[in-house]
C-alpha cells in the first residue's frame, strides 16, 4: 500500500544541503520540490558554529549573523536592551542535574580508603542540602528550580514528586557526621564546559557550596568530546548530566538514566544507581496502556528515586536564543532549532 514512508523518503525536506565544512560552516538551500507547505520564507541558511559564549554575541550585536544559540546568561539584558535585538525564550524540557558514582567500593582521588561515601543515602542527602539554589545565582534567573528529575511538559510529570530538599548546611554537617564524616572529605568532581548553559560555573558555586559542609571538591573541567565517552565508560565519580526525556515520556528518562546499567537500559546512568523496585516499575510502566495507571506507576518510581536521593536535581534550563528584531523562530521544548519555523518578519 501507498503511504507518507514510501513517497516521502528522506532526504526530502524543506532545505537541501549546498555545502559543508565540519565545524565550520553549513549552508542549506531552500528546495523548491519539496513535498511539504513552507512555512519560512528564508531562501538560504548559514550555520556556523561558535563555541566562545562573548565571540557569539559580539556577531550577533555586530549584525554579522541573525539568530544565536543560546544567549549567554551574563549576556542576556545586554542582548534583551538592545532596540534592534530580541530574546526569544521558553522552558525546556531539559532537567540540569548531579550524579554520584554509586558503584566502585573506592573513589578514585578521594580521601576517603576503602569505601565509597557516596553509596551512603545520608551522604548523597548532605550533599543535596549544602547545595544552594543554582537558578537565580549562577544562571541568572534564566532557569527553574526543581526538585523533580522531569518536568511539567513531560508525560506521567507529577507535582507531589516536585518537591526540593531544602537548602540546609547545618542539616548537612549533621548528616555527614552521622555517616562518620564529622571533619567532611575530599572528592573529584568532573564536569563539561561547553555542553549545557553556564556548565562550569555551575560546578564552580557546588564547590563553593560543599566546601561550606567541609567537603572539599577537585574541580575537572573539560570539553564535552573527551567528557561523555569517559562517563559511558563510568569513570567519573561525582558529575553533571542534563537529560531532556525523548518523545516527552518520563519513560525514556527511567529507562536511559534511572534504571540499573544492563545492556542499552541505564546506558546513560554514569553513576550505576540501581534499585530493583524502580527497574520492575520500569519495565511495567513499558506495557501499561492504561494511562492513569502509568502515571501513578511512573510517580511511584521517581519518589523512590527521589526517596534514594539517586541524583541531585538541579534546575530546568530556559531555550534562550538572540535574534535581529525581524527574526522569528519557534522555540521547541527540547531546543531544536528547526529553520523551517524561522522566517523574517515583513
Amino acid at each position: 500500500m501507498e503511504n507518507a514512508a514510501t513517497f516521502k523518503a528522506n532526504g526530502t525536506g524543506p532545505f537541501s544541503l549546498k555545502e559543508r565544512q565540519p565545524g565550520v560552516r553549513t549552508v542549506m538551500v531552500r528546495h523548491a520540490s519539496w513535498w511539504g507547505q513552507h512555512e519560512t520564507n528564508i531562501d538560504e541558511v548559514s550555520f556556523m558554529p561558535i563555541a566562545n559564549d562573548g565571540t557569539r554575541v559580539a556577531a550577533l550585536v555586530s549584525g554579522e549573523v541573525d539568530l544565536i544559540d543560546p544567549v549567554p546568561p551574563q549576556d542576556f539584558q545586554r542582548v534583551k536592551e538592545r532596540q534592534v535585538l530580541t530574546v526569544l525564550q521558553s522552558p525546556e524540557a531539559r532537567i540540569i542535574f548531579l550524579g554520584f558514582d554509586q558503584h566502585r567500593d573506592e573513589l578514585p582521588g578521594s580521601s576517603v580508603k576503602g569505601k565509597n561515601p557516596f553509596k551512603d543515602v545520608r551522604v548523597r542527602n548532605a550533599l543535596y542540602q549544602a547545595i544552594d539554589t543554582i537558578a537565580s545565582k549562577v544562571m541568572r534567573g534564566l532557569a527553574r528550580p526543581t526538585g523533580g528529575m522531569i518536568n511539567d511538559g513531560i508525560r506521567g510529570f507529577s507535582a507531589d514528586a516536585e518537591k526540593r530538599l531544602p537548602y540546609d548546611p547545618e542539616a548537612a554537617r549533621k548528616l555527614l557526621a552521622d555517616a562518620g564524616y564529622p571533619a567532611g572529605f575530599e572528592i573529584t568532581m568532573q564536569c563539561p564546559t561547553d555542553r549545557y548553559a553556564n556548565d562550569g560555573e555551575i560546578c564552580q558555586a557546588v564547590a563553593a557550596n560543599l566546601a561550606r559542609v567541609n567537603v572539599k571538591v577537585r574541580l575537572q573541567t573539560e570539553s564535552k568530546a573527551t567528557y561523555f565517552p569517559r562517563a559511558l565508560k563510568r569513570e567519573l565519580s561525582f558529575f553533571m548530566l542534563g537529560w531532556s526525556p525523548a518523545g516527552f515520556d518520563a519513560h525514556h528518562l527511567l529507562l536511559t538514566a534511572l534504571a540499573s546499567p544492563a545492556g542499552a537500559q541505564g546506558q546513560w546512568n554514569f553513576g550505576a544507581y540501581s534499585n530493583p523496585q524502580l527497574d520492575d516499575l520500569t519495565h511495567r510502566i513499558q506495557v501499561e496502556t492504561n494511562e492513569a495507571q502509568r502515571n501513578r506507576l511512573i510517580k511511584e518510581a521517581l519518589t523512590l528515586h527521589a526517596n534514594d536521593v539517586g541524583h541531585i536535581p538541579l534546575h530546568q534550563q530556559m531555550v534562550t536564543w538572540g535574534a535581529k528584531s525581524n527574526v522569528d523562530a519557534y522555540q521547541r521544548a527540547d531546543g531544536f532549532m528547526l529553520f523551517k519555523w524561522v522566517k523574517f518578519k515583513k
